[in-house]
């Protein structure tokens, strides 16, 4: 049986954390934590990023984080959580 968005959602919340703007800033020096900035290019152009973070826009992420891609970030497989933003 085809799953619904709304079924593929759930699954996808249940194993996200989401965490408060406060708490992602307690993380800013966190060397085990890294930060990923999921805009586009031109939100990153006109408002600038959190230094020492990545950008990985969101329309390309999946090829960032496979390891199988020619895209492949190997930042995404070095087993340091990721806060995405």
């Amino acid at each position: 049986m085809k799953k619904s968005i709304k079924e593929m959602l759930a699954e996808a919340n249940a194993v996200i954390e989401t965490i408060p703007a406060a708490e992602a800033i307690k993380l800013l020096d966190d060397e085990n934590v890294i930060l990923v900035d999921i805009r586009d290019s031109a939100e990153l152009a006109r408002d600038g990023r959190i230094p020492g973070s990545i950008h990985a826009p969101r329309g390309s992420l999946e090829f960032y984080m496979d390891p199988e891609s020619p895209m492949h970030n190997p930042v995404f497989s070095s087993g340091k959580k990721c806060v995405f933003y």
